[in-house]
């Protein structure tokens, strides 16, 4: 049964989160040394249903595919997740980036279907809170992964400034 990363299902602002930029930290220490036990990580999938069939009456999550379009009422779901075909489309960082930045989603964004550990650092900065990690995938690997480095040039979901906005030059 796959794995549910979860950063506490919710996205946090670039200011107090704890993986902003700057601030990077390993999200799920490990507790007893080497266990694999650490917070944030279940087996338990969550439910979803499919974007055709969902109403915000169900409860549940919504899951789209990345052609589908985003419809006003999925907002209203607490969680939406987006399939991934394959590892090379990248369709599903661009939908996660329009529900943040373009629609205001501030609820949990799963990643599922062929989810790679090395893709999870680029999944976060692009608004995604949740990964569903395959059987098959390595999930200390994805950990490791999810804030390699200390800080980015670039901006992001989670840091919309680049780095020559938020860095004091000369003074």
């Amino acid at each position: 049964m796959p794995k549910l990363l979860s950063l506490n299902g919710e996205f946090e602002s670039p200011a107090t989160g704890p993986l902003a930029a700057g601030r990077h930290r390993p999200p799920w220490p490990a507790e007893n040394g080497d266990s694999m036990v650490r917070q944030g990580v279940t087996a338990a999938a969550p439910e979803l249903v499919d974007a055709g069939n969902w109403t915000p009456e169900c409860g549940k999550g919504v899951r789209l595919t990345v052609d589908d379009e985003v419809d006003e009422r999925f907002l209203a779901a607490n969680r939406i997740a987006i399939e991934f075909p394959a590892f090379n489309d990248g369709r599903g960082l661009s939908l996660a980036v329009l529900l943040r930045t373009r629609h205001g989603y501030a609820g949990d964004i799963v990643a599922t279907g062929d989810v790679h550990e090395d893709m999870l650092h680029y999944l976060r900065r692009c608004g995604f809170t949740s990964f569903l990690v395959p059987d098959e995938r390595s999930l200390d690997t994805a950990l490791s992964t999810l804030a390699p480095y200390s800080d980015y040039y670039q901006a992001s979901v989670i840091e919309p400034q680049p780095a020559f906005r938020r860095i004091g030059r000369g003074a």
